[in-house]
C-alpha cells in the first residue's frame, strides 16, 4: 500500500497537556513504532492547548487496517489510556508532502 500520513490535533484538557505529551511519548510512541507507523514530529501549542503530531505507514495493509490493529492490541488496552480523558477534540488530516 502506498505511504499515508495523517496530520492530528488534538486540543487537550486544560492543565493536562504536559501530562498528554508524558504519556504519548512513553506509551503511544513506542507501540505505534513496534507496530510500523513512523512519527513526522510533534508539537506543542501551549497558547491552544493543543499537540499536533504526524504518523505516517506504509506497509502491505492500509493505514485504517495498521490502525484498527494499534487500537485492538493488548499493548494499547494494558496502557488504560482513554484519550476522553485527555482530548476535548480531535482532528485528523490525511495528508502528503509538497517539499
Amino acid at each position: 500500500m502506498p505511504k499515508t500520513t495523517q496530520l492530528r490535533t488534538y486540543t487537550v484538557r486544560d492543565g493536562l497537556l504536559d501530562e498528554w505529551v508524558q504519556r504519548w511519548r512513553e506509551e503511544i510512541v513506542p507501540l505505534r513504532l513496534e507496530l510500523g507507523f513512523t512519527i513526522g514530529g510533534a508539537w506543542v501549542d501551549r497558547e491552544r492547548d493543543q499537540f499536533l503530531w504526524l504518523v505516517s505507514y506504509e506497509g502491505p495493509e492500509t493505514f485504517a487496517e495498521r490502525n484498527a490493529l494499534y487500537w485492538s492490541s493488548s499493548e494499547r488496552e494494558a496502557m488504560g489510556l482513554n484519550p476522553d480523558d485527555y482530548l476535548v477534540r480531535t482532528e485528523e488530516r490525511t495528508v502528503e508532502s509538497a517539499y
